[in-house]
């Protein structure tokens, strides 16, 4: 077979991320934090961009057009030839972009203005382009990170993994839980019990002691984790007053041991660390701004809406440029001002059309999961990017970029939007999926009605919840059954003979 030289031509699609689609994507991804920083620079670098002090940032479908922001346009040169200089065209968009938005898009300046990415606190995102690596990698780990991180891997229930995200914020940084289990149950519509489940096993996260109410829960359990917690340490803990007056006496006492156990033990005692947390780094607390707040109609219903303190209000300038163009300028000034003027107008609609998204997206996660606003936690619904997306005709990436690092206040507290996405059990012929939540805690219903003549397996189970409407595997069932700490069957039937139902 010879070898030749010889020329092809192929014809193909592929989607161009031009540099204003780029920057589009990392203003949705910002913080509120973040976002404000980022205009504040721009404010400070471009001359055409002022604040806004006049009236109230613009609602949702309201743009900021009080300076004739589309004045871009009226420079002599028509739309057509004006699209046909950038480096991008109409069908360039995302799933869901309508053609009038795509126009605005391209009307954008092609010019790489140097707005520089700002990284966000909590750590790098890899849909950046210019990732600080050094930066992130010298900044220490703080506790909440750590336990974060902890969370995701020890925890896969929606309901159990929102409890705990909320005691984490809950625990201050010498690692101890400043708020009661009852309290958490009240905001977030379920019990107790449910509650302090989800904290022991957060109790057994890393470093040991970490959510403990006090120093000696927190001893408690940092012994434990020695499996050094026998009854003579739980006495000595129980009664460190004694400790520190060194009353060796009623401590052999108490302690049922001899004078040179006590010594041991309190040499031992003095080897744990009563505050954990502080072996993490720790950053300036920042208190969460939610970007939209949620609160009851009358009709019932629920009511959407924007913090405008999280807004950004700038205007474009085009008195002033106006005022500078009449002058006589070199042709590098009016490079110079046309691409400052048409930056700022990106600016601008791009901060609208930010604010319009957030907002849809949060609408529609509140329609979702108007059950848990009303009920609690029990009632979250299976939700993921894909539903929200075909519901709002939006691209899932844009979803998930909307939904990161972005808060919503209601009257069960804050969460991050991201937190309402729940896993979903599939339903028998097609019907409304079922949250994984609401499976487990019918499965507990169906497990503690049983009897000692009729103990129910892992298999039966699976034929009673296929029978309700919702389509299980017995893996499944039997890995929500230990997630509860119910014993299987064999176990229970053994119990049941031996000490009755």
């Amino acid at each position: 077979m010879a070898l030749t030289p010889r020329l092809e031509l192929r014809q193909g699609q592929s989607l161009v991320m031009t540099p204003q689609l780029q920057q589009a994507i990392k203003l949705l991804q910002m913080s509120n934090l973040e976002l404000q920083a980022f205009v504040e620079s721009e404010l400070e670098k471009n001359p055409l961009l002022e604040r806004d002090e006049k009236r109230e940032a613009p609602a949702a479908g309201d743009v900021a057009e009080e300076r004739d922001v589309a004045s871009a346009m009226k420079d002599g040169a028509s739309a057509s030839e004006k699209l046909a200089t950038l480096d991008t065209d109409l069908e360039n968009v995302y799933q869901g972009e309508s053609r009038a938005d795509a126009a605005n898009r391209a009307q954008m300046s092609p010019v790489d203005s140097g707005w520089a990415s700002l990284k966000s606190s909590r750590g790098v995102s890899l849909d950046q382009d210019d990732l600080d690596f050094g930066a992130a990698l010298t900044r220490e780990t703080t506790l909440a990170e750590h336990l974060t991180e902890q969370l995701t891997l020890a925890i896969a229930d929606p309901a159990d993994r929102l409890i705990g995200q909320n005691l984490i914020g809950m625990v201050n940084e010498a690692g101890y839980l400043t708020s009661d289990p009852a309290q958490v149950a009240e905001m977030l519509g379920t019990d107790v019990a449910h509650v302090e489940r989800v904290l022991a096993v957060l109790q057994g996260f890393d470093p040991a002691g970490v959510f403990a109410r006090d120093l000696k829960e927190c001893l408690r359990l940092q012994l434990k984790e020695l499996d050094r917690l026998d009854p003579a340490m739980m006495v000595l803990v129980d009664h460190l007053d004694l400790v520190a007056k060194r009353d060796f006496a009623a401590l052999k006492s108490l302690c049922k041991v001899d004078a040179d156990d006590i010594r041991d033990m309190i040499t031992e005692l003095r080897r744990l660390n009563p505050k954990p947390g502080h072996v993490f780094g720790a950053e300036p607390v920042q208190p969460v701004v939610p970007d939209v707040s949620v609160r009851p109609a009358p009709d019932g219903s629920w009511l959407v809406e924007l913090n405008n303190d999280t807004l950004p209000r700038v205007l474009v300038n085009n008195r002033y440029m106006a005022q500078v163009s009449r002058g006589a300028m070199r042709s590098e000034d009016k490079t110079y001002l046309s691409e400052c003027h048409a930056n700022a107008t990106w600016l601008v609609r791009s901060l609208d059309q930010r604010a319009k998204t957030i907002l849809k997206v949060a609408r529609e996660i509140v329609r979702q999961q108007d059950a848990f606003l009303a009920y609690g936690v029990q009632h979250l619904r299976p939700l993921n990017l894909k539903t929200v997306a075909e519901a709002i005709e939006m691209h899932e990436s844009t979803v998930s970029r909307v939904t990161s690092n972005k808060y919503v206040a209601t009257s069960r507290g804050i969460f991050e939007l991201k937190y309402f996405f729940t896993t979903a059990i599939s339903s028998v012929e097609g019907g409304e999926a079922h949250s994984a939540e609401s499976v487990r805690h019918r499965l507990r219903e169906m497990i503690e009605r049983e009897s000692a003549a009729n103990v129910l397996s892992d298999d039966t189970l699976v034929d009673m919840l296929k029978a309700e409407g919702i389509e299980i595997a017995r893996r499944t069932v039997a890995k929500y059954r230990e997630s509860l700490g119910i014993p299987s069957s064999v176990q229970r039937r053994r119990e049941k003979n031996t000490f009755g139902s």
